[in-house]
């Protein structure tokens, strides 16, 4: 396959091969959030935001897996710094509790190993003071270990969320999430959790965050030494999305942002900036806190990393051996070596800039044909989302576009996400958005009867 020339190129979606494997894959499959029928060959040609189907069709994934992909498929970018690291057994080891080496110095052997991975992550967080990395399995096992070193260091039992949170599924991080009655419904869940309003009104505050109270916003209210009905003393953390991802990708109002360094400085509550889906460049920076005046105290970061990582000062993280520990855990030394190769990526090729150029392109493209039922067009950079009139639009825009090769995703209520790769080019820009705005053109005036859920996928 030709990136340079490669267009998509669709038969039918899905396709007989796709429906025989989606039938067979189901009888052994918990139900799931299966977005669409497509059935990515991986033993075809793929690159970059271009693959291949079962069945053959050529589709444009404007996805990313999710940001888990963040330089697409195959990406010379990426695999070139793999060649030579032969496939190995055991290649996942047992978690941060032994060591792995793959050449020699430590600081710069012909392999990454979960040692360079961590000591590329502290250097991407060293203007937040952070030097110590755990390493985990998934973004959820990150949130996981970010909470339990807040209260640890803490020494408190309550934490802070927002109204439309992600941050997982297992039952910790499930405690924080406030995006979809679906994810928690019925589970027991961590006590002394408060939820709040995430504000990203963009005049006046309409969301409930601002109020007229003592601290002037909700969290502050409650917080009040005087009037609040909380002790901050009692108050672990705050955790939030620097862009929320799931809940629609909306954008932080920066009043509300400046209310939470306040509290932070004021309390001394600490900051988890959950940087799962937000960070490794997806906004134009490394992390999407870089974007705000606001210091976290721990950083959790997965998906284009291919492994969890809790990060913090060695002052945050718990002293005690055994404290924080995983026998199954950090991934594995290839999935570590894809993500160094990652980080070095978006150094080497400045993807960072490439992000937010080409992010500002697909936003003016979008913008300029201001199609009646796009209500809103937010984001940052390749962090990208459209809001439709109604959740029905939405979904008959995804299958329009799967119909014509590009992969969309939905998010929030009635919102459309689009991740292109960070070294997407302006051709394919301009492809990606001409056939979007195709399927928007496609989903006619009226919204069609049918319903279905395309947007909870994280």
């Amino acid at each position: 396959m030709d990136r340079e020339t490669a267009v998509p190129d669709v038969d039918s979606m899905p396709g007989e091969k796709a429906k025989r494997w989606v039938d067979f894959h189901q009888q052994f499959a918990a139900p799931s959030t299966y977005v669409y029928d497509f059935v990515w060959d991986v033993t075809a040609e793929s690159e970059g935001p271009f693959c291949v189907d079962v069945d053959g069709n050529v589709l444009m994934d404007f996805t990313s897996h999710v940001a888990a992909a963040p330089l697409g498929y195959n990406n010379p970018k990426i695999m070139d710094q793999l060649e030579g690291l032969d496939v190995f057994d055991p290649s996942k080891i047992a978690g941060q509790d032994f060591y792995a080496s793959a050449g020699w110095p430590p600081e710069d052997p012909e392999h990454a190993t979960p040692t360079q991975l961590m000591e590329r992550i502290t250097s991407a967080l060293d203007h937040y003071d952070m030097d110590t990395v755990f390493l985990s399995n998934t973004g959820a096992e990150a949130v996981e270990n970010a909470i339990k070193v807040a209260y640890q260091d803490r020494d408190a039992h309550r934490g802070v969320t927002f109204e439309g949170a992600f941050h997982g599924r297992t039952l910790g991080a499930l405690s924080l999430n406030r995006s979809k009655t679906v994810h928690r419904k019925g589970y027991p869940e961590v006590p002394g959790i408060m939820s709040v309003p995430y504000c990203s009104c963009t005049d006046e505050c309409e969301c409930g965050w601002k109020t007229n109270g003592p601290g002037g916003n909700v969290l502050a209210d409650r917080l009040h030494p005087e009037r609040g009905n909380v002790d901050p003393s009692e108050v672990a953390y705050v955790i939030l999305e620097p862009v929320q991802g799931e809940g629609g990708y909306r954008v932080p109002n920066d009043d509300f942002v400046a209310d939470v360094a306040r509290i932070r400085d004021e309390y001394g509550i600490h900051v988890i900036s959950d940087e799962i889906q937000a960070g490794l460049g997806r906004t134009g920076e490394m992390w999407g806190i870089d974007h705000v005046d606001l210091e976290p105290d721990v950083v959790t970061s997965a998906k284009g990393l291919r492994v969890g990582a809790t990060v913090a000062n060695s002052d945050v993280f718990p002293e005690e051996k055994g404290r924080l520990s995983s026998t199954w855990g950090a991934g594995d030394v290839i999935s570590a070596a894809q993500g160094v190769a990652t980080l070095d990526a978006i150094h080497e090729y400045e993807l960072l800039e490439n992000a937010r150029e080409r992010g500002r392109q697909l936003r003016e493209l979008v913008a300029d044909a201001d199609p009646d039922c796009i209500t809103d067009v937010r984001g940052r950079a390749l962090m990208f989302a459209v809001e439709f009139d109604t959740k029905d639009r939405r979904e008959e825009v995804v299958k329009q576009a799967l119909g014509r090769g590009l992969l969309t995703l939905g998010c929030g209520y009635k919102s459309l996400r689009l991740l292109p790769p960070l070294d997407v080019t302006e051709r394919e820009i301009e492809l990606g958005a001409d056939i979007f705005l195709d399927a928007v053109d496609a989903a006619g005036r009226d919204a069609p009867l049918a319903t279905s859920d395309a947007s909870d996928v994280s």
